[in-house]
């Protein structure tokens, strides 16, 4: 599948040099509108691609420009709760990678366990806790890609979160920062479930991003994370949560997540 779908999307985007990637949440395809010279693949008709079945997933690997910046992006991502198996989010950070791919942008929609992240915060991913039971590299490791067993003290690249610091302050935009939590889903949490999340040390809770980080991780991509948090998790305000909601909040705070990612492509080397 890796080879089929890499050879294909070369015959049919006109690549030269995309070192970024970009990987859109539920309600953040945003992004995708800023780009110029936008040429879309539809994950339906790269061989062996999956697809996504989720609202707010439109399901394209899109090639384009940020100014003279060459940047690919995927609007759409893939959910373990889809039924995909962990070693296809793999692929498809490897298919990133013999693309040319250097560095990863990971955006999500999370829900605050904190009081103080209120809908509408972005926040800047510094670690993660995988809750979710499952790994992308399980399995016969691939030496092409990375060792055996890869460390992830520093799975969130330390420049890089340093630097989008610094062009949330020249915007004067708002960048919380804190260690996200992956859970399988798709059902949203408990109000008990949430009480332990906070206790073990995460800020936000979601069901997707620490796959392709492992993975990308894994084969030696640098790699920044971006949450949107889109609601108070269930507990922490009487009104139970619901993805219309994710949805609505996270295009709200999408201008400011986009004009901080526009920027961060712009101005790194």
């Amino acid at each position: 599948m890796l080879q089929k779908a890499v050879e294909y999307i070369k015959r049919n985007l006109p690549l030269h040099n995309p070192e970024t990637a970009v990987v859109l949440g539920s309600g953040l395809g945003g992004f995708a509108a800023e780009m110029s010279d936008v040429r879309a693949l539809n994950y339906k008709d790269i061989p062996g691609f999956p697809q996504t079945t989720v609202s707010g997933h439109k399901g394209q690997l899109l090639h384009g420009y940020v100014q003279n910046k060459e940047v690919l992006c995927l609007n759409g991502r893939f959910h373990l709760y889809e039924g995909h198996k962990p070693s296809v989010i793999a692929d498809i950070i490897h298919i990133l990678k013999e693309l040319g791919v250097k560095r990863l942008i990971v955006t999500n929609a999370a829900g605050s366990l904190r009081k103080d992240f209120a809908p509408g915060t972005l926040m800047l991913i510094r670690d993660h806790i995988n809750f979710s039971g499952q790994n992308p590299l399980v399995g016969a490791n691939d030496e092409r890609y990375g060792v055996r067993f890869p460390a992830m003290n520093a799975a969130y690249t330390p420049e890089l979160r340093q630097k989008i610091k610094e062009i949330a302050a020249k915007q004067g935009v708002t960048l919380a920062e804190g260690t996200y939590m992956m859970v399988l889903g798709p059902n949203f949490e408990t109000p008990a479930e949430v009480r332990v999340f906070a206790m073990l040390g995460a800020d936000a809770v979601g069901m997707s991003t620490v796959p392709e980080v492992i993975a990308a991780v894994h084969c030696g991509l640098e790699v920044l994370g971006l949450s949107v948090i889109t609601n108070y998790a269930a507990g922490l305000v009487d009104i139970p949560p619901s993805h219309r909601e994710t949805l609505e909040n996270a295009e709200k705070a999408a201008a400011y997540l986009t004009g901080l990612v526009k920027s961060f492509i712009i101005e790194t080397e």
